[in-house]
């Protein structure tokens, strides 16, 4: 059985343990990232109930915490930005990832936002899939000189009618 929970139900360390495993495919992604995955998580265990339980959950499958995901909100109502979205690398392949990504879009739908954007490398071609998967469609394509390991980076964009909107039609 899958549960989306919130962050505040799972021990300090989770987000980025998860990151930790999410990304172990590629060394080099813990050795230039893994002070930036620290710094999210004391953030968002620091701020528990403003943000954490608000735009962001762990996906629990069978009482296991296989991944996460979160958003940015500072945006609204123009765009919602989703941030870092991980399942375990043990299970992964297995629609988890599809999953979580249609739950976060439909809780971030209800915010009536115009667009959800997110950013991914062209190392994780998983992801890009999943996100296309569901809607979004690759809107451009940057250089990367920052983490050129990881490949370029690649924009996505979803827009969908709002929940409104709907109710007006």
């Amino acid at each position: 059985m899958i549960e989306f929970k919130k962050i505040s139900e799972f021990p300090k360390g989770t987000l980025y343990n998860q990151l930790v495993d999410a990304y172990s495919f590629n060394v080099n992604c813990q050795k230039t990232w893994d002070q930036m995955w620290k710094e999210y998580d004391n953030f968002f265990y620091s701020n528990l109930e403003s943000i954490a339980d608000k735009f962001g959950f762990i996906t629990v499958v069978d009482g296991i915490a296989v991944g996460h995901i979160s958003w940015d909100p500072r945006n609204r109502p123009n765009e919602v930005t989703i941030g870092h979205n991980c399942i375990l690398s043990s299970f992964k392949g297995r629609g988890y990832g599809k999953l979580q990504l249609e739950e976060a879009i439909n809780r971030i739908k209800e915010y009536d936002v115009k667009k959800i954007v997110v950013t991914t490398n062209e190392i994780l071609l998983p992801a890009q899939k999943n996100y296309e998967s569901v809607g979004f469609i690759k809107v451009a394509e940057r250089k990367n000189t920052e983490t050129p390991f990881a490949g370029n980076y690649i924009c996505l964009l979803y827009t969908s009618p709002s929940p409104r909107d709907k109710r007006q039609s």
